[in-house]
Parts: structure tokens; sequence; C-alpha cells
């Protein structure tokens, strides 16, 4: 085990665990440094926006931890960080806690996770199967579920996060040897480039009714509240930092959309329409229902693919399959079958398959048959 902001005894067993006093402390380990690796933990049950617990930084040989919570100004230090190239295993996640809560995102990503992919290995491949499979080593994971917000931490919960950084430098190093070697490391820092795309982390109000369970088989007026209603949801959510279903449930929403009440006793009647809401919320529900007769959507449900999309998806697929199976590597790591479908149904020509190295390789092919 590397050490984790504490100092090792002589035979190199882990002593007293800590985190850095304060952000800055972390500054002059980080000044000779172009790349670091990185990883969080936060927590997201309660609050719109994940909350920040706690951030691991492998320096070199040094892994740093760094409290978000502390009450120090952490400017400087992410700062700094944001100068670097990060190394993450599966980054998405760390990426949209981390600038929602810092505005900063890296000035190159290296994912360890699409690097794994893009030799060969299974794709979504966890961290700890990557280290066990590039270096033999087994890491426990037995606080996956831990509170991070506690304070202070127990050392248990720190060891457990060193572990997670531990191995990312080296892993880094190992996959891009790998990738070098079979002319693919371009691909691995492209595909990881599509996630420091910021509009991926920013809060999508217009497009809220598509996380609206049941809300795509709605049309006309009633996906017209659906809408409404599903954007006064988010936008709230975001002000309270509550979770969007604590504002109001899925279930809920569609009732309302789909019986359009016109007074507040219709209102009350919705099923599971809880009382206190009802009487909080009630006059700006019904205007946003009244709305809708005038913002009748010409949304219509998807249907189901004719027999022509199926045999062109069925054309694609197989594409795929040649080139990925020639490869050596997963089809879905080439182009997944919902990406496809989006190609057939939506037209969609900003698709990752038609840029960087997928664009030669299955791309113009794919192209030509749309």
């Amino acid at each position: 085990m590397l050490p984790f902001g504490y100092e090792t005894d002589e035979d190199g067993a882990m002593s007293h665990l800590m985190l850095l006093p304060e952000s800055r402390d972390a500054l002059p380990m980080l000044d000779q440094r172009d790349a670091v690796g990185l990883d969080t933990e936060f927590m997201r049950e309660k609050t719109y926006y994940a909350e920040l617990c706690l951030v691991q930084v492998a320096a070199g040989e040094t892994l740093l931890g760094i409290d978000p919570k502390q009450d120090d100004d952490q400017s400087a230090f992410w700062r700094r960080l944001g100068e670097l190239d990060w190394v993450v295993h599966s980054a998405r996640q760390d990426l949209e806690v981390i600038y929602q809560t810092t505005g900063v995102l890296p000035t190159e990503l290296f994912d360890t996770q699409i690097a794994a992919g893009l030799i060969g290995l299974q794709p979504q491949l966890g961290y700890a199967a990557l280290v066990k499979e590039l270096f033999d080593a087994e890491l426990p994971k037995t606080h996956t579920r831990a509170n991070w917000a506690r304070r202070p931490l127990p050392d248990e919960f720190l060891h457990y996060a060193a572990e997670d950084v531990e191995y990312l430098l080296p892993a880094a190093d190992a996959l891009a040897e790998k990738l070098d070697a079979r002319g693919r490391l371009e691909w691995a820092r492209a595909d990881s480039a599509l996630l420091l795309d910021r509009a991926l982390y920013e809060p999508d109000i217009d497009n809220a009714i598509d996380r609206v369970k049941g809300a795509r088989n709605l049309h006309g007026r009633r996906r017209s509240a659906a809408a409404l209603l599903a954007g006064w949801r988010e936008e709230r959510a975001i002000q309270r930092n509550k979770p969007r279903q604590w504002i109001l449930r899925d279930n809920v929403l569609m009732e309302i959309a789909t019986r359009l009440p016109d007074s507040m006793r219709a209102l009350a009647a919705i099923p599971d329409m809880p009382a206190r809401f009802a009487d909080r919320n009630g006059s700006a529900i019904l205007d946003l229902v009244k709305q809708s007769a005038a913002e009748e959507s010409d949304y219509r449900p998807p249907g189901a693919p004719d027999e022509a999309q199926k045999a062109l998806l069925k054309r694609m697929q197989a594409i795929v399959a040649r080139v990925a199976r020639e490869l050596g590597l997963a089809n879905e790591v080439v182009a997944s079958r919902k990406e496809l479908s989006a190609l057939i149904t939506s037209n969609d020509r900003n698709s990752r398959v038609f840029r960087d190295w997928r664009r030669e390789l299955v791309g113009d092919e794919l192209l030509a048959l749309l």
C-alpha cells in the first residue's frame, strides 16, 4: 500500500492515517506533475447534486487525500489540478461531481476503463477487475456503500479510498504501452476526450421530460403537460438541491399529465398526491396544466421499427461485428446496438460512430447504408 497522506513504519506497514490538513498542502506535490491519478467518494441519495466527500490524488508514488468539506479555501488546489492531465477509471460520475462542485475539468483525460476496452478486455470492466488483470492484485471492495459524508472518516474508509488510486498511474502506463503497440493509443485519448464536454454535466431543464418514466408514450396536450411539469420539478429540485423524486414522484407527475385536473379538488384527487404538496404548489401546477392547452406538443410516441428498419439494423450490426472481430474488440466498443438504432430512427450524424477512429473503420460504411 502506498502512503495516503500518512507515513509508514519501518517495516512498511500502514501506521497513522490522516487527510492533508489543508488543500494547499498538496500544491508542492503537484508542482512537478503533468498527470495525476484521481478518484472521488461522494453521496447523492439526499441531494440533487452529488455531495463531494473525498478526493484521492495519486501524484507519482504519493497518494494525497483532500477533504472537500474542510473549512479552507480550496480554489488554488482546484486551479492547479485543472492544469494537469487526469487518469480516472470510469470517469463520467467523478467528472460530473467535480465539475458541478468546482467548475473544473482536466486539461486531458485518460479513462482506464475505456482504454481496457480498446485492448480487448471486457467493456465496462471494473477497477478491481482491471487491477487483478494487470497486476494480479486483489482489492477488497468492503466500503462501496459507506457513508462518506460522516466525520471523522474512519481509518478503514481511508485505506479503502487509497486503494482506488494506488494502481491508477501504473495501470495507465501498462494500458498505454499495450495500446501503443496496437496503434490505438490515440483512440483511447479520443474516446476519453468525449467525456470532457461540459454539456454532459449541466442540468438540462428543457429535456427534463426524458427522465420521467412512461412519458415517452404520451402525445398531444398530455405530452406538453408532462414536459412543463418535468421542467418545473427540475428547477425546484435544483433550487432546493433535493432529488427530483422528493419534489414530485414520477407516477404522480404522470397522473397529473394524464388527467389534466382543472381545480384544486381534482388535483387533490390524483392518486398518491401528497396533501401538503397540493396545498403548497397547487396553484402553480394548475397553471402549468392550463398552459399545456396552448402548447400542445406535436410529439408522437416512437413506434415499433418496421421491417425495412429491422433489416437495416441487422446489416449495420453485421458490419460492426465484422470490424470488432477483426480488431479483437467487443461489438459495443465499436458501436452499440442503441447507437445504431439511433442512427436509423433519429438520423443522428453527430454520433461518435462518425468521428475519430470509428469514422474510417466503420462509420463511412454505415453512412453509405443510411
